[in-house]
């Protein structure tokens, strides 16, 4: 009909039947099994990394917050935990590399930060951490980024210390990246989350 203006849609079904608006997210439309399957089913390097799946921003997170604790091991809890979300916002929005992001520009920023506060507040932290804290995290975004460049994504390590830095060796001791399916990346984030929330 002439004149009649289509509204545009700014929500998203979740499998729990919660409906999230992405533009105003608000706490009580967040479940931590909508987000852990969301994000075990987001694959990390754009799903260039060598295996037979793809590496999840499920199993980064994990990863990032055993890096995290690595670096601050007198964390609370509730750091540990903010370390595990730190890329939560990514079950709705999706991974975007870095190059990416740049040419998006601020709009995917303001809906991270929207997303990420709202998460936040679903389970107890403060919509924005602390700078130190967030910091510390960042470092071991890095580090994690590092890992996996080197043994999964086809990056030699010169290559890898140019864009992430070099880790400190003491942090990656034993650490190597295994993959596992999208149900395993998934219980396992989920029981990761519980047992930190359990410890708040």
């Amino acid at each position: 009909m002439a004149g009649k203006k289509t509204e545009t849609r700014a929500w998203q079904r979740m499998l729990s039947g919660r409906r999230l608006d992405l533009l105003d997210p608000t706490p009580v439309d967040i479940e931590i099994d909508d987000i852990a399957h969301g994000l075990a089913f987001v694959a990390r390097w754009n799903g260039q990394t060598l295996g037979e799946f793809p590496y999840s921003v499920a199993e980064h997170s994990l990863l990032v917050e055993q890096l995290f604790t690595r670096i601050m091991p007198n964390a609370p809890a509730k750091w540990q935990l903010a370390a595990l979300l730190h890329d939560a916002p990514e079950y709705v929005i999706g991974d975007m590399i870095s190059p990416v992001k740049s040419a998006v520009g601020p709009g995917y920023s303001a809906l991270d930060d929207r997303l990420t506060a709202a998460i936040h507040l679903r389970f107890g932290l403060p919509a924005t951490i602390p700078k130190t804290v967030k910091a510390k995290i960042k470092r071991a975004d890095k580090v994690s980024a590092w890992l996996e460049a080197t043994q999964i994504a086809g990056f030699n390590a010169d290559e890898a210390n140019k864009f992430f830095g070099r880790p400190d060796q003491s942090l990656i001791k034993g650490l190597s990246i295994v993959l596992r399916p999208p149900i395993e990346a998934r219980h396992a984030f989920v029981a990761r989350h519980n047992s930190l929330l359990s410890d708040i």
